[in-house]
């Protein structure tokens, strides 16, 4: 059998023994776990600072683009405008091409044009004509062709050469 004998008197702790032996064996572990809490974290900062200042000169870099670019776009954006306008000036003049090409060639020979009038889609015409039958046969014409909604004389006066006219045509229908 075996006894122990512990010679020395149990010491006894008191607040300030306890406070100095936490201190001693683990607020060390502690200072220096939030040491390395402070290093991560101050790393960090460095990463997000880093990561602001290249947005930054990214968003510069794409203003500056905008800025290049602008004036580019307005501009084509002007010339898109005049491009669609000279297209609706080129149908029109294509339209009016059209109608006087179709006017001339049933236009008989023995009816004289004094004047011609042209109005959006629509023709005035002021003429002559030495005989009523070549006019009534022009008129039935136009008719039946259909390339005018809208035919009719204006007035019809008769004169010691012949007939003096004035007839409109509205709304041309190009085929």
């Amino acid at each position: 059998m075996r006894y122990k004998i512990n010679l020395l008197p149990e010491k006894k702790t008191t607040l300030l023994d306890k406070v100095m032996y936490f201190s001693l064996n683990y607020l060390r572990y502690i200072i220096v776990i939030t040491q390395l809490v402070v290093i991560g974290v101050f790393f960090y900062r460095f990463q997000i600072d880093q990561r602001i200042i290249d947005l930054k000169e990214s968003v510069d870099q794409k203003k500056e683009i905008v800025e290049i670019v602008l004036p580019l776009l307005q501009e084509a954006s002007r010339i898109d405008k005049k491009s669609l306008e000279i297209d609706r000036i080129i149908k029109k003049q294509e339209k009016f091409d059209s109608m006087v090409k179709y006017l001339l060639s049933v236009f008989p020979e023995t009816v004289t044009l004094t004047n011609l009038e042209s109005l959006e889609d629509s023709l005035k015409i002021t003429g002559n004509a030495v005989d009523a039958k070549q006019l009534q046969a022009f008129f039935a014409l136009l008719k039946r062709e259909g390339k005018f909604a809208g035919i009719e004389f204006k007035s019809i006066k008769k004169t010691e050469n012949g007939y003096n006219f004035i007839m409109t045509l509205d709304n041309y229908k190009s085929s």
